[in-house]
C-alpha cells in the first residue's frame, strides 16, 4: 500500500475519532455505554494504524497525527475521574504554589516599582492640578466639585451583570498583558506595573484635592488589595520570561525560555480564577452603599489572605522541610 492510498482510505477514520474524543473530554457525564464501546474500537484502530504507519511511512505527517492521537486517546481513556481530581487538587496544592514561590524575588521587585510609581503619580497629582481633567475628563471633575465620585454611576447605570461580565474581561486582559510583556525582554510587565502604580497614586492625588480620597479608598477596599496583587503577580511572572531572554545562565537560551514560559503560564493559570471573582466582588458589593465600609475592608483582607494563602500554601513547606 502506498502512502496517497493509506491516506484516502483512513483519513476520515482519524477525523472521525478526534471529532469523538473531543466530544468526550467536554461532556463525559453524557456518553451511554455504546458511545464508550465505539470510541474504544476506534482507538483499537487509530492504535493499529499507528504502528502501521511508523513502520511503513515513518517521520511523515499521517505517523506523527497517529501518534498523536493515540497518545491522547490514551491519557483520556485510561484516566479515571478520580486521576483527573488528582490533578486538579496538585495543581493547587503543589504545582501553582511552587511556580508561585520561584516568581517571589521578582514579585518584591514589581512590588517596589508598584509603590514608587505610585508615590511620583501622588506626588504629580497633587503638585499638578491639570492632571486631574487628564486622568478623568471634566465630567468627573466637575463630579468631585459637587462631592461625588465617578463610580457612583456604577450604581445606577450599568446592571452588575453587565459590569461584572466587562471588568472581568478587562482586568484579565491587563493581567495577560503584563505577562506577554516579558517577551519584550520585561519591557512590556514593566509598563503594566509602572503604568497602573502611576495611575493609582494620581487617583489617590487627585481625590485628596477634592476631600474624597476617602471614599475612593472606600470603593476599592473590598477588590483593589487583590486587584492589585494579581497584576503584581502576572507581571512578575511576565518578568521570569525577560530574564530568561537577557541571561539564560548556562543553559541553552530557548530551553530557559521555555521553562520560564511555562512556569510563568502555571501562575497566570492560578490567578485567572481569582479575577473572575473580584468582577463580581467590584459590580456587586464595591458601589453599593448598603455594604458598610468596614465591611468591604474586611472583604478586601480576607480576600487578600485566602490567595496568599493558597499561593504560597504553608503545608507545601512542610512537607520540604520534612
Amino acid at each position: 500500500m502506498d502512502y496517497s492510498r493509506f491516506l484516502s482510505l483512513r483519513e476520515r477514520a482519524w477525523e472521525d475519532f478526534r471529532v469523538r474524543l473531543d466530544a468526550a473530554r467536554r461532556n463525559s457525564r453524557n456518553l451511554t455505554y455504546n458511545d464508550l464501546e465505539e470510541l474504544a474500537l476506534q482507538y483499537r484502530l487509530i492504535l493499529y494504524d499507528h504502528a502501521f504507519a511508523s513502520w511503513r511511512f515513518p517521520g511523515t505527517g499521517a505517523a506523527r497525527r497517529l501518534a498523536r492521537l493515540a497518545l491522547d486517546g490514551t491519557r483520556w481513556l485510561y484516566a479515571s475521574a478520580e486521576d483527573r481530581e488528582g490533578r486538579f487538587r496538585i495543581f493547587w496544592t503543589e504545582t501553582f504554589p511552587t511556580a508561585f514561590r520561584r516568581t517571589a524575588r521578582t514579585l518584591s521587585v514589581t512590588v517596589s516599582l508598584f509603590a514608587v510609581a505610585a508615590l511620583f503619580g501622588l506626588f504629580l497629582a497633587t503638585m499638578q492640578t491639570g492632571l486631574a481633567v487628564a486622568l478623568l475628563g471634566p465630567d468627573a471633575i466637575e463630579g468631585l466639585e459637587r462631592g461625588h465620585l465617578w463610580t457612583e454611576s456604577l450604581v445606577t447605570t450599568v446592571p452588575p451583570t453587565v459590569s461584572s461580565s466587562a471588568i472581568a474581561t478587562n482586568n484579565v486582559s491587563v493581567a495577560l498583558a503584563a505577562w506577554a510583556g516579558g517577551s519584550l525582554f520585561g519591557v512590556g510587565s514593566l509598563y503594566i506595573v509602572l503604568f497602573n502604580g502611576f495611575l493609582l497614586g494620581a487617583l489617590i492625588g487627585v481625590t485628596l484635592h477634592y476631600s474624597m480620597a476617602l471614599a475612593l479608598l472606600g470603593f476599592v477596599s473590598a477588590h483593589g488589595p487583590l486587584e492589585i496583587t494579581l497584576i503584581l503577580v502576572t507581571a512578575a511572572a511576565g518578568l521570569q520570561i525577560g530574564r530568561a531572554l537577557i541571561s539564560a545562565g548556562d543553559r541553552p537560551r530557548e530551553q530557559a525560555v521555555r521553562e520560564a514560559a511555562r512556569e510563568s503560564l502555571t501562575v497566570v493559570l492560578g490567578c485567572a480564577p481569582w479575577f473572575l471573582l473580584l468582577a463580581l466582588i467590584e459590580s456587586f458589593v464595591s458601589p453599593s452603599p448598603q455594604v458598610a465600609s468596614s465591611m468591604k475592608v474586611t472583604i478586601g483582607l480576607a480576600l487578600e489572605f485566602l490567595f496568599l494563602w493558597v499561593a504560597w500554601n504553608p503545608f507545601l513547606t512542610r512537607r520540604e522541610a520534612a
